[in-house]
């Protein structure tokens, strides 16, 4: 077997993990290769040299990603289509997508190597400008959300919106999110957005502190596309694909609508949505219970 490693910190927590990664995956003979940037950064500190990627090919058997949901959002970048799939070891905070602890690694790699887990395809979200723009052209996918919002104003956008073609509403707010089910934990929930079953065919689109009060979240069906069109009293506003930032002039035409390709991810005979909710948001965690 052939593993990829990726991390984005050289924190403590993060390589006491890797430490411990390495070891398990030296004694079960899989070849280990580093992601360049990572690996430069942690070489004084390991005493192994390793082989290291900068761009991934269909070659590796899986990516392990060390940190915590933001870690494995950069790690789709570099996944891309390839259908390799991922596992998430822990090292951040919540870990809706980071569910391997430190204390787990061992087992996890096993029930890899043992084909003792299933795989939880995640839908993303790609974006086309009528701008021309390099962030965007580099790389127009999101698993989690993409989201307009403003930029250097305090003063509320408008966001006026479509979906296949027909004219929904014009949100006056400080921006919209569209989320797929998998970033329905995330900033879509902060803004009172719905929780969403990763395998719900659907994508939510919740505004960001919306004036017009009759604004609510609303579902729709993820084979719709979505088209937006932002004004206000800057000339620029911002465009999110998960943790990546664009500016785009207002009034450019935005489309999102559903990639054609998923992010497959390692889920564990142990592990269960509805259990990492109730562990990760404390669901029943009251003293009357």
């Amino acid at each position: 077997m052939k593993v990829a490693i990726y991390s984005q910190f050289q924190k403590k927590k993060p390589l006491a993990s890797l430490e411990v990664l390495l070891e398990v995956l030296q004694k079960r003979n899989i070849e280990i290769v580093i992601e360049a940037n990572f690996y430069k950064g942690i070489l004084p500190k390991i005493k192994t040299e390793y082989n290291t990627f900068s761009l991934l090919d269909a070659s590796f058997d899986f990516l392990v990603s060390i940190g915590g949901d933001g870690t494995i959002l950069r790690a789709i970048t570099l996944v891309k289509d390839l259908n390799i799939p991922i596992v998430g070891i822990n090292t951040g905070r919540l870990g809706f997508l980071a569910t391997i602890q430190h204390d787990e690694i061992e087992d996890a790699i096993d029930n890899i190597i043992n084909k003792q887990y299933s795989i939880s395809e995640r839908s993303l979200l790609t974006i086309e400008s009528s701008e021309d723009n390099a962030e965007i052209n580099r790389c127009n996918f999101a698993l989690n959300e993409i989201a307009v919002s403003r930029k250097n104003t305090t003063s509320m956008i408008t966001v006026e919106t479509e979906l296949n073609g027909e004219y929904l509403t014009s949100y006056w707010s400080d921006g919209l999110i569209i989320s797929t089910p998998t970033g329905s934990t995330g900033y879509s929930l902060s803004c009172g957005g719905p929780v969403i079953t990763p395998n719900a065919a659907s994508l939510v689109l919740t505004p960001i502190a919306p004036h017009n009060l009759s604004a609510r979240p609303l579902v729709i069906e993820d084979t719709t596309v979505i088209t937006l069109k932002v004004d206000g009293r800057e000339k620029q506003h911002l465009v999110s694909m998960d943790s990546r930032i664009a500016t785009l002039t207002n009034k450019t035409t935005i489309t999102i609508k559903k990639a054609p390709f998923t992010i497959k991810m390692m889920v564990f005979k142990n592990e269960t949505f509805l259990d990492t909710l109730r562990k990760k948001l404390l669901w029943g965690e009251d003293k009357r219970n």
